[in-house]
């Protein structure tokens, strides 16, 4: 199964709520960083995509998209692999985009925190490696949110790419994926509130799993 979307968009712009969108619009299953901690056994083959490695056909093996971490880090690399696949970046406000990140997915460690297993460490270092910089800075972080989507706008064709921000709703991306507009509402999912929550209620699979029942109790 070949990709049909590839979300270039960072962490924290819509990316849990596109999921579920395309997901819910026949695009699923669609893979999400939340993917990656539910199956530790695919650490590895990230670990190897951020040394240039990347084994992409394994590693979204039943997969129809990707959006968010780690998958927005290879979005050249996948946009090259999958050349009939749609381009997805989704944005948000630069400034709001900063506080979400420091209050969720880049927030300090705390210092009593324990030690991470050596797999899980060597691919969120691969992450931290891939920013190149301080992601608590301010100033760092919002001019490389701006160099990213820079470098995606000119680096795939306008009639692949759809620059979204999800609070458009529904009609700017299934007019891109040329799908019918569904009746019940776009999902509106992880905000930092339900992050944080979830974090300390049983971390991202019982995000998942609380952001798909709130979309289909709707």
């Amino acid at each position: 199964m070949a990709l049909q979307v590839i979300g270039s968009g960072l962490g924290r712009t819509g990316t849990l709520s596109s999921k579920l969108a395309l997901e819910q619009l026949g695009f699923g299953p669609c893979h999400h960083m939340v993917e990656v901690f539910m199956h530790p056994q695919t650490l590895p083959l990230w670990v190897a995509a951020g040394a240039g490695q990347g084994d992409w056909d394994a590693m979204f093996a039943g997969y129809r998209s990707m959006v968010d971490h780690p998958g927005c880090m290879y979005w050249r690399e996948l946009a090259a692999h999958y050349p009939d696949a749609k381009v997805l970046h989704t944005v948000r406000d630069p400034g709001k985009w900063f506080d979400s990140t420091q209050a969720t997915i880049f927030a300090p460690r705390p210092a009593d925190a324990p030690e991470m297993p050596p797999p899980m460490k060597a691919f969120l270092d691969t992450v931290a490696n891939w920013y190149g910089g301080d992601r608590n800075d301010r100033a760092f972080m919002l001019d490389f949110f701006a160099r990213h989507t820079e470098a995606v706008i000119a680096g795939v064709p306008k009639d692949r790419l759809l620059v979204f921000d999800v609070a458009q709703g529904w009609e700017p991306l299934c007019a891109f994926m040329d799908v019918p507009v569904p009746d019940t509402p776009f999902p509106r999912e992880n905000s930092t509130q339900q992050f944080q929550a979830s974090m300390a209620g049983g971390g991202p699979g019982k995000l998942l799993e609380a952001a798909r029942a709130s979309h289909e109790t709707r």
